[in-house]
């Protein structure tokens, strides 16, 4: 049978697939979007609690690309998928004295305009989004394939084969905390768990809220009740917790959860635990779980997100072999896979950088505009390359 071939493909469907695939149609039709989940933003990207709000601290290098991203994502959502996004802002708590103390210390630097509240800062530009409503917005004009696991990606004759199934001029990976693909000892990706709870409560909260976990704004239901989000949550999640047992009002997990946590699932204490954080923020009433979600956040081991060619660190080393000894080769002089690129290592902040990761990338592959240094592949190479040497 013969392959099919596109000019993009794009491995995974969280919100950087979804976000980089909408950037490439403005460009061309002939682009597939594919995942091994039924659905976009099975992941990471719908146990996200898909805040938009400030990076609090001084300046920096990566509160002010967090800085640029909010600022161009907020406007990327309200332009495309303004339905989506509920612009009410978000009150940032301190957990203790010794935060407030670290508070204090970031008003003078703070990059968007704040007024006290709740024993906080409300900043009245945050927002929220509706994570899998957006990424089928932006993909509703998309080929997409679904329930499709990639297992072997190899170049050959200039293109991409894809499971000897499909054909890709460029390949783009964004799969976040699964980097199977990717055999590259420097390209180091952490896996931070989240968990989101949808809740339904007779308490109604007009604004968001963060602290320990964060709140999102209730919406009416027809009857006297509202229903809200609390999480996501950053903890790593070990082996050994059990599913969920029964227990009032906290549904148990589901087989597809479970696998998508590579079978490392939530317990019935950390969903209570969640809740106890959220009454801790605001008063909530007469609550009953019903959703909860995890997900695998990935994180770089320096929080930077991953944009760019993936540099093949064979052929470069053995290019240069000079590197190991600590001589310097500038980055354009890197051996690059040809044709394939990531965003990845978002963290917990995929939905406000994932629209400007893409567009920077979409930018570099249509029209060769440089990446920030800062997120390109090239500084987890260099210091994987430095680290082996000194071991």
């Amino acid at each position: 049978m013969t392959e099919k071939e596109y000019d993009y493909i794009i491995i995974g469907a969280g919100i950087s697939g979804c976000t980089i695939a909408h950037e490439l149609k403005k460009h061309t039709d002939s682009i597939l979007l594919i995942d091994k989940n039924i659905d976009v933003a099975q992941g990471a990207s719908g146990a996200a609690g898909a805040f938009l709000s400030p990076l609090l601290g001084k300046a920096n290098k990566f509160k002010d690309l967090v800085t640029d991203a909010l600022k161009y994502s907020t406007q990327f959502y309200l332009d495309n998928t303004s339905e989506y996004i509920d612009k009410c802002g978000t009150v940032r708590i301190p957990k203790d004295q010794k935060d407030q103390e670290k508070f204090d210390s970031y008003i003078e630097h703070m990059d968007f305009e704040y007024t006290a509240k709740d024993g906080g800062y409300f900043f009245e530009n945050a927002s929220v989004v509706d994570g899998y409503n957006i990424c089928k917005t932006l993909i509703k004009d998309i080929q997409t394939q679904f329930n499709f696991d990639v297992h072997t990606i190899k170049y050959k004759n200039n293109v991409w084969h894809i499971n000897n199934q499909i054909i890709a001029k460029k390949l783009i990976l964004t799969t976040g905390a699964n980097t199977k693909l990717i055999d590259e000892k420097y390209f180091n990706i952490r896996a931070v768990w989240g968990q989101r709870i949808v809740v339904e409560t007779t308490s109604c909260i007009n604004v968001n809220y963060h602290k320990e976990c964060s709140v999102s704004r209730s919406i009416k239901n027809n009857k006297n009740t509202y229903t809200l989000s609390i999480g996501a949550t950053h903890h790593r999640l070990v082996e050994g917790n059990e599913i969920h047992k029964d227990d009032t009002n906290i549904p148990k997990m589901t087989k597809e959860l479970c696998t998508q946590c590579s079978n490392v699932c939530i317990s019935a204490d950390d969903t209570k635990n969640l809740i106890k954080k959220a009454k801790d923020i605001t008063e909530l009433e007469d609550i009953k779980v019903i959703n909860e979600l995890a997900g695998a956040r990935a994180c770089s081991v320096d929080y930077f997100p991953i944009v760019g060619e993936l540099i093949d660190s064979k052929k470069t080393i053995e290019e240069f072999p000079y590197l190991v000894n600590g001589t310097n080769v500038q980055d354009e002089r890197f051996s690059k896979f040809d044709n394939l690129y990531v965003i990845n290592g978002v963290g917990g902040r995929g939905y406000v950088l994932a629209p400007y990761l893409a567009k920077q990338l979409s930018q570099y592959i249509i029209k060769d505009e440089k990446l920030y240094d800062i997120i390109t592949p090239n500084r987890l190479f260099k210091r994987w390359v430095k680290k082996a040497r000194k071991s």
